[in-house]
Order: C-alpha cells, then structure tokens, then sequence
C-alpha cells in the first residue's frame, strides 16, 4: 500500500475548490445558490475525532506491545490495514469535500457577504474546511502511527529476511 500523499490532498483540494467556486458563480447567476448545511462541519469534525482515537489507541497498543509490557495487547495486522484505508480514504474524501466548500466560502466572501444569511453560510463553509483539514491531518498521523519499520539488511539485498 502506497503513502498518502499531502501533495495529492492539496491538489485535489485546489481542483475541487476553483470548480466549486467556477460552480457557485454560475449557479448563482441562474437562480439562488443553495445553503451550506449546518451538519457537514460537524460529520467532518466527528471523523476527524474517530481517526485521531484510532490513531492514539494504536500508537499506545504499538508502544505496549514494543516495549513488551505485561499484559499488552497486540495489534492485529489486519486491523491495522484497515484503519490505514479507511484514513486514507477518508482524507481524499475530506480534501474534495473541503475544496469544494472553500470554493463556496471564497465565493460567498467575495459577492454574498451584504446579508446575515450568506454570512452565516460562509461561516459554515470555513468551518467545514477547517474540519476537513482536520481529517486529513488525522488520517496522515493514523497512517504514520500504522507505518512498520523498515529492516536495513531487507533494503540492500532485495530479498526477504537478507538471504539469496
């Protein structure tokens, strides 16, 4: 399984943000943009929290387990596998959603700001790519708690437990 990448999280953040403010525009033209709902900050925010308790209960379980303390529990790998792809995951997700609400936020900012419902909506918007930030943050520390040593006799040889 390949890294995540927080080059490939702005991209996709940056893309996801210039068609979401492209959108708005043009959407806004047409008729009346719709609202920003109130629950996507708190979604975003919640599994932002889920990553970070995975990521601290592994880190702990890991460091338990190294340290050989008794009565440590171990991790089973494929627990681990899988929290990794659900962060991974979860931030691509996060850095599409948080483009596309920033490029609401930036559109709302620069030609909705004269009345209390739009700036109430560009409030949730900022809110909703802070939160996103968050998943995405949560989810790289999650995959770097999950990451396993690498063996330098592996590295130079090529082959499995340094033997041709």
């Amino acid at each position: 399984m390949k890294a995540l990448r927080i080059r490939t999280l702005v991209g996709l953040f940056v893309v996801a943000g210039v068609l979401s403010w492209a959108g708005a525009k043009l959407w806004d033209s047409l008729g009346t943009l719709p609202g920003v709902p109130v629950a996507a900050p708190i979604v975003l925010a919640l599994i932002a929290a889920v990553l970070a308790a995975t990521a601290l209960s592994l880190r702990s379980r890991l460091r338990a387990q190294r340290e050989r303390r008794p009565g440590a529990k171990g991790v089973d790998p494929l627990l681990a596998a899988r929290a990794v792809v659900f962060g991974q995951a979860s931030a691509l997700v996060a850095a599409l959603v948080a483009g596309m609400y920033g490029g609401v936020c930036a559109f709302l900012l620069m030609y909705q700001m004269d009345s209390d419902p739009r700036r109430d909506q560009a409030i949730y918007a900022g809110v909703a790519v802070i939160a996103g930030i968050a998943v995405c943050a949560a989810a790289i520390f999650l995959e770097r708690v999950c990451r396993l040593p690498e063996d330098e006799d592996d590295n130079r040889t090529g082959t499995v437990g340094g033997r041709a």
